[in-house]
């Protein structure tokens, strides 16, 4: 999939993205029940002089869920800590953030859902009780210490809350699940990045992006330094609605969002398999990708576009995905017995 869709960032646009996140959930675009619950905890915390409740945000990619978790900080008067589960790979690593936090501060652990079982375990006491049991020494001289720890807050974000194991997930006070976003507010959030990075753009324009933006703000924006990018070099940096859909059609994403790898996927489907059922295995194979990338960076976005449905027997292609490749579906010929993976 292409730097563009995928959420890489590209050399030196690490301080657009920073400058282009929302600082205050007046400012956060979207989400509208998640703000207000956030604000709620928040504030009465406030209230309580006390640190809120552990939180747990889940969601595809992209969302705001590392915003949100900045925010909340910001909420409450709060030093903000951000980690991620593969960085944590040993108790020692968790357990030195945890004995480096003061009262108050907000630990963010993105990608939660891949913390090491050993190091998930050293959490609870410390979720609970806030507390740390450390072990020293080894073999029959190995003694447990139980240190005392500040009063934290933990903001955990996941993008697979499936993967969650119980007694974690039931640590956290409470949960939330984003979704994808609407055209609408995708092209508000276009609106207010441009304004930000100075970009001249036509309304239509930006509404054009949001609906090539796969529901996500971060694709937006990725989206708009592209478009602004090709309108400095073809149209004297003005983004209109030709210049839009002339960017957009250049770096191969459709009308719909899909992008080289998405259509090959369908192309698969439809064209090679005659519609599905096929296995992931095999899908992935098609396209030259590894499954993980189809499972997690494809599907997602094509079975809320309803593009494709997953069934016991394989992927199947929706008669919409016919439609968009230009394809009849009761062209479709049998469904093959045998494409599983």
């Amino acid at each position: 999939m292409s730097d563009l869709l995928e959420g890489q960032t590209l050399p030196g646009e690490e301080h657009d993205d920073a400058s282009l996140r929302p600082r205050t959930l007046h400012d956060f675009i979207g989400q509208d029940r998640v703000r207000r619950q956030l604000r709620l905890i928040a504030e009465a915390a406030a209230q309580r002089g006390q640190p809120p409740d552990h939180v747990l945000l889940s969601g595809p990619p992209g969302l705001g869920k590392t915003s949100l978790a900045g925010i909340m900080a910001a909420e409450v008067g709060a030093a903000f800590r951000a980690t991620s589960g593969p960085a944590l790979e040993r108790p020692g690593d968790v357990a030195a953030i945890l004995t480096g936090l003061d009262s108050g501060d907000l630990l963010f652990i993105d990608e939660i859902h891949r913390l090491p079982r050993p190091v998930e375990e050293v959490l609870y006491g410390a979720m609970e009780d806030f507390e740390l049991d450390i072990v020293m020494g080894k073999g029959p001289a190995a003694r447990s210490i139980r240190l005392g720890l500040p009063r934290f807050t933990l903001v955990g974000a996941t993008t697979r809350s499936g993967l969650l194991t119980a007694p974690l997930r039931d640590r956290f006070g409470f949960s939330a699940r984003l979704d994808y976003y609407p055209a609408t507010e995708l092209a508000q959030i276009v609106w207010r990045s441009a304004e930000l990075l100075a970009v001249p753009i036509a309304d239509d324009a930006a509404q054009e992006i949001a609906r090539r933006s796969r529901g996500t703000p971060r694709i937006a924006n990725r989206l708009l330094r592209r478009v602004r990018d090709f309108a400095d070099v073809e149209a004297d940096g003005l983004i209109d609605l030709g210049v839009a859909r002339a960017a957009l059609e250049l770096f191969e994403v459709d009308v719909l969002g899909l992008d080289g790898l998405d259509r090959r996927v369908l192309e698969a489907l439809v064209v090679r398999f005659g519609g599905g059922p096929v296995g992931l295995s095999t899908l992935a194979v098609a396209v030259g990708e590894e499954s993980d990338t189809i499972e997690e960076a494809v599907e997602p976005f094509l079975l809320q576009a309803g593009l494709l449905t997953r069934t016991p027997r394989g992927r199947v292609a929706t008669p919409a995905a016919w439609v968009h490749l230009g394809q009849d579906p009761a062209a479709a010929p049998a469904a093959p017995d045998t494409l599983f993976g």
